[in-house]
């Protein structure tokens, strides 16, 4: 249902049925409430099988798949920057459709007003006489789309900041708990900022990754319009479930980690502290580095990771191959590294360098 003021799309639910059966990339379709165990091996096929049928609709972008995917079964938000018309959206409305998720989109104006996310207490009237009703908003979903989320004002912004971290929102004095699980994939575009709002620091420390969304080659152009344009479009069948979900999540958090692991994953987040880090130049370009919320991304996609690969541990590897994922929105740079050209991405690289995954072996 498309409001009229052009806001919200939560009436559109990507929830549908599945069937006893495989999809056609040959893994086979999960279901809620199946009685079988989630498993390293089972973890890593239904991963698997959810990657290979987002490429039937989503051309290239491998990495931004699996890392998207990573940090929805790490439990956490993801925000999507790219310039338009890289496919962020068709990204996540396709998640929603292969994990069978409650889906709600929202088109994020400076108009925009906190009810029009949370909801609302209208009065209503029945047979009965007149009372108050909750008309939930677009955020009662599991997968919620805040398209150009930098285009609303800080009070709108505001309003997710409960809904991301807590799981609740409060309206009229009453909290609500939201679906589980519950994801927040915001989008904002780099190339315009007039009538822009950046988002706080404290609420970019919420998403768990920022993700760049690269531009595609010319072979990945022509097959865009090679499926776009032709007489049918790619249709997307549920590999998962909610339930699916909740119980990788689970997995995920039973992942044991060993100590000269999250020493590595400590030391690397330390790192990014101006007065602790290795790196001479990073005092010059960053005011304050990244948070606690830090440590918790990067143990938390390691152990993602470990799973992806099938394994019930946690690897070096797997805590630096999502350090820039996790840290890049979390370095608050400063005018200096505005002028001199130096990104979060580049000082992350100088960090991975400087910060020896196992110390006592690289002494030998």
């Amino acid at each position: 249902m498309d409001q009229d003021n052009g806001h919200t799309d939560n009436g559109h639910t990507d929830n549908g049925h599945t069937d006893n059966g495989h999809t056609d990339n040959g893994h086979a379709q999960v279901h809620a409430g199946a009685n079988w165990p989630m498993t390293p091996e089972t973890f890593a096929e239904v991963a698997a099988g959810i990657q290979d049928e987002l490429a039937k609709l989503i051309v290239g972008q491998a990495e931004l798949v699996r890392d998207t995917l990573v940090a929805l079964l790490a439990g956490g938000h993801v925000l999507l920057e790219g310039v338009p018309g890289l496919g962020k959206t068709s990204l996540v409305r396709g998640f929603g459709r292969v994990l069978d998720l409650g889906f709600s989109r929202v088109q994020f104006t400076p108009d925009l007003m906190p009810a029009d996310v949370t909801g609302t207490t209208v009065i209503t009237e029945d047979e009965v006489g007149r009372h108050f009703d909750f008309q939930a908003g677009p955020v009662f979903a599991n997968l919620i789309l805040a398209d150009e989320v930098n285009r609303a004002t800080p009070k709108v912004q505001s309003a997710l900041l409960e809904a991301m971290q807590e799981r609740t929102v409060t309206v009229g004095g009453t909290t609500r708990r939201l679906p589980d699980p519950f994801f927040v994939l915001a989008t904002q575009n780099p190339i315009e900022l007039e009538g822009t709002y950046p988002l706080p620091e404290a609420q970019l420390d919420r998403f768990l990754f920022k993700l760049s969304v690269p531009y595609p080659s010319q072979a990945e152009l022509a097959e865009i319009a090679r499926r776009t344009t032709g007489a049918s479009e790619p249709e997307l069948v549920p590999v998962a479930s909610a339930a699916d979900v909740r119980a990788m999540s689970a997995l995920v958090r039973s992942v044991p980690v060993a100590d000269h692991v999250l020493d590595y994953a400590v030391r690397l987040v330390s790192a990014t502290q101006p007065g602790l880090s290795p790196l001479p130049e990073l005092p010059g370009y960053v005011r304050f580095g990244a948070s606690p919320r830090a440590v918790q991304a990067l143990v938390l996609a390691a152990k993602v990771r470990a799973l992806f690969a099938g394994r019930y541990n946690v690897a070096f590897e797997d805590v630096s191959g999502s350090a820039h994922q996790a840290l890049r929105h979390r370095l608050l740079l400063n005018f200096e590294a505005e002028a001199d050209g130096v990104t979060g991405d580049a000082l992350v690289d100088r960090l991975l360098e400087a910060v020896v995954p196992d110390p006592v072996a690289a002494s030998r």
